[in-house]
């Protein structure tokens, strides 16, 4: 059994007073249904599920009336097993693209109060969703709409024995800037590359454990490409349906580039943005892939300095890239004989480790050469991330730092074959530490004390003189 850190989500949600219905996106084979049901048979006496892209009948008990009261007596009579207890019970709506009465009815589930409702979606985002639901709307305001990942290098670690003790380890290390000890760095690396050629889709690590075989992995990603390409044809516009396979099947190309630039005409000679732009964002609204953007100076705020056509594009989770590789590409990064590709690969775990903790992806390039693999936001500065498949010399980092005046930036995280240690301004990170990297949010800012009354008093002398 695959522990994931959502479980801890869905029991915040849970515990929280007067929550709303819950919608999980997330791409497709994340392991979304698994952690649902398990969470619901752990936390309520009584569990409905409903698929409904395996069984579309029991559409029909959201159609019509959206009341709460109706839905049940539908449901109960398509699903006479099914125990409906007030306080007690977890519907699960799985595959809810399928059926835009069961999404718009949420706001009912809400204002009703009776029953938790888990909804769970793989494609609720893409271009066409909006046309699907017809009459019916999102429930704006009712819902609490959270995103779920392929399991991340951490959860794979756990999944493969390694002690939460054993990863504390490992980040006080990163923490306090000191060598990992050479077995325990040597083991990580090891898991590193397992990771690389795993990837973090369920199936494919269930398969993994159980087998030891590569073979059988390739298999699971087989079909996992197999059901995306499936989506394409089902969910997409007619004119998007072969532009979007078009885009999705040019990626290894187009990471393959020097500068890893995604430009249209290396889709097809003679593709425009026009035609493709579409598609491409069809992909990343479906969670399969994720966009790089450039920046037109290495400075924050990245998202206000990125340039909205200038971008690479990487698979979300590096299992998938793999899978889109030549057969042996798995047994290249296990030897270290992957030439020119490796840069690639490497670049693309960072983005899995990036995206997977909630980062959007930003880089910089300039005409002339000078370019950061990753920029992040850290400690209120922007942070280059420099990423290498094996130690090498990073001409650009060295630019950037002697010209402080001008880039205003003060240190660099180096991401490669080393052990942890400092050259100056750059600290160097073994490739597996990526996982640690650590963000600021919203909830880590502290606003000062702020004396209302004073304000009003200020503000009432103000006007009478």
């Amino acid at each position: 059994m695959l522990k994931r850190k959502i479980e801890d989500t869905l029991l915040q949600w849970k515990n929280k007073p007067d929550h709303n219905p819950l919608v999980i996106k997330g791409v497709r084979q994340c392991g979304k249904t698994f952690i649902v049901q398990q969470f619901a048979e752990q936390n309520y006496e009584s569990v409905v599920y409903l698929n409904f892209a395996l069984d579309a009948d029991k559409a029909t008990a959201f159609l019509g009336s959206k009341d709460v009261n109706t839905i049940i007596l539908n449901l109960s009579t398509l699903m006479p097993e099914a125990r409906f207890i007030p306080g007690k019970t977890c519907i699960i709506l799985d595959e809810i693209q399928d059926c835009p009465d069961a999404r718009t009815s949420l706001k009912s589930f809400k204002l009703d109060k009776r029953f938790d409702v888990i909804a769970t979606g793989s494609l609720l985002g893409v271009k066409g969703y909006g046309r699907k639901l017809g009459n019916n709307s999102v429930p704006v305001g009712y819902e609490t709409i959270i995103s779920m990942c392929p399991l991340d290098f951490e959860e794979f670690l756990w999944a493969n024995g390694i002690r939460q003790e054993a990863i504390d380890a490992v980040r006080k290390c990163f923490e306090q800037e000191q060598p990992v000890p050479e077995g325990v760095h040597h083991a990580f690396k090891q898991l590193f590359y397992r990771y690389v050629i795993v990837g973090g889709l369920p199936a494919a690590i269930n398969t993994f454990l159980e087998t030891n075989h590569m073979g059988e992995v390739a298999e699971v990603y087989r079909s996992i490409i197999d059901e995306y390409e499936d989506d394409m044809v089902k969910y997409a516009d007619d004119a998007d349906k072969p532009h979007i396979r078009e885009c999705f099947e040019s990626i290894p190309e187009q990471l393959a580039k020097e500068n890893k630039k995604f430009q249209y005409a290396t889709i097809k000679k003679g593709a425009r943005a026009s035609q493709y732009a579409g598609s491409l964002q069809w992909l990343e609204d479906a969670g399969i892939i994720r966009r790089c953007y450039n920046t037109n100076i290495p400075e924050l705020p990245l998202a206000g300095n990125k340039k909205d056509d200038v971008f690479k594009v990487y698979p979300t989770d590096i299992g998938i890239l793999m899978a889109m590789l030549d057969p042996g590409t798995r047994a290249d990064v296990l030897k270290g004989n992957l030439f020119g590709y490796k840069g690639a690969i490497f670049e693309g775990v960072m983005a899995d480790f990036l995206h997977k903790k909630g980062q959007n992806l930003y880089y910089y390039h300039k005409d002339g050469g000078l370019e950061l693999d990753f920029l992040i936001r850290q400690n209120g500065e922007c942070v280059p991330c420099e990423v290498k498949a094996k130690t090498s010399k990073a001409k650009s980092v060295k630019t950037i730092l002697s010209h402080p005046e001008k880039y205003h930036i003060s240190h660099v995280l180096k991401f490669g074959d080393y052990n942890v240690g400092r050259e100056g301004a750059i600290l160097t990170i073994p490739s597996y530490m990526g996982f640690l990297l650590s963000f600021e949010g919203v909830e880590d800012i502290e606003l000062p004390a702020l004396d209302i009354d004073e304000v009003n008093r200020l503000a009432k002398d103000m006007l009478a003189e």
